[in-house]
């Protein structure tokens, strides 16, 4: 196969990214990094070796320096997840029988660190969900913005949404008398969340006041009066608050959700209940939250205990 269109660039991989947000549904930012890895990957063969553009002819060789390049640039995890593209995007081809093996079947990558996750502990996450109604007080914001914004955070913590999920979260996918959300997560997987008395009060109240003609395709949040919120909006929101509450600016919001689960652990949540809710594949995945926890217990039980 002919891997390569006159500007280096495989000619399949239009095709391949389609099939990822057409038929396998990924998130508009999953397929965009694939893509952007595969590019890079094809113009690196292109300028450092010579690659003769036959995708089978990928040399573990020739791969290794490749691997040995990105270790000098990029971390262990961009790595890893640039060769996932690369060998998912050589498995597509395989299953179109466009090439016969997958030159990176057998490449092997540096082992990952498994750092614990960071989070907010209780009292920092009252503090940070406690921002818009500051400002509200205080007459620093508007109150459409302020109930957005003060949704938009009790959404994050209630459920323990992705921002993806939260920013394409329609009304028809809560059940208001429930009080749960249908979410479809990665890999088009739906799953139901349980929101919380709290969230559902404050989007109640959002919907009555600021939303009450939407309909069951309506966005629940929006970025203006007339359109979806984006997830760069919700970042910085998340950043907003942070910076309000003296938090460090480098908790993103998915630090939201890595307190959602380490909270509920803390209070005795059964791991693969947890691993349901945050919409884990593997139950591997949600293991991490085990070891913060397990170190609070370890903390409590030596500050606690006589003979600790």
């Amino acid at each position: 196969m002919k891997a390569q269109s006159p500007d280096g660039i495989d000619s399949n991989l239009f095709d391949f990214l389609s099939h990822l947000e057409k038929e396998r549904r990924l998130s508009n930012y999953t397929v965009r990094n694939y893509g952007q890895a595969i590019r890079d990957f094809c113009i690196w063969m292109k300028d450092k070796s010579r690659w003769d553009g036959e995708w089978e002819n990928l040399s573990p060789t020739l791969l290794k320096r490749f691997l040995i390049d990105r270790q000098s640039t990029h971390s262990r995890r961009t790595i890893h997840n640039h060769f996932s593209a690369l060998k998912t995007y050589s498995r597509y081809l395989q299953a179109r029988k466009l090439i016969q093996k997958n030159p990176f079947a057998g490449i092997v990558l540096p082992k990952l660190d498994k750092p614990l996750p960071k989070f907010l502990t209780e009292k920092q996450m009252s503090q940070l969900l406690a921002g818009p109604m500051r400002l509200l007080e205080n007459e620093s914001l508007e109150p459409f913005l302020a109930w957005r914004d003060r949704l938009v955070l009790e959404l994050l913590y209630g459920a323990g949404l992705r921002v993806s999920e939260l920013a394409g979260l329609n009304y028809g996918g809560i059940e208001f008398k429930r009080g749960v959300a249908r979410i479809r997560g990665k890999g088009n997987k739906e799953r139901l969340c349980p929101l919380g008395k709290i969230a559902m009060l404050v989007l109640e109240k959002f919907k009555t006041e600021y939303s009450p003609a939407a309909g069951f395709d309506d966005p629940v949040l929006l970025g203006n009066r007339k359109h979806r919120i984006r997830v760069r909006q919700v970042q910085l929101i998340v950043k907003k608050y942070l910076a309000l509450a003296d938090l460090p600016l480098n908790l993103t919001p998915h630090k939201i959700r890595h307190s959602f689960a380490t909270h509920l652990l803390n209070h005795g949540a059964d791991l693969r209940l947890v691993q349901d809710l945050l919409g884990h594949a593997s139950l591997s995945t949600t293991q991490v939250y085990t070891h913060v926890s397990m170190g609070r217990l370890k903390d409590a039980h030596r500050k606690a205990h006589p003979r600790a």
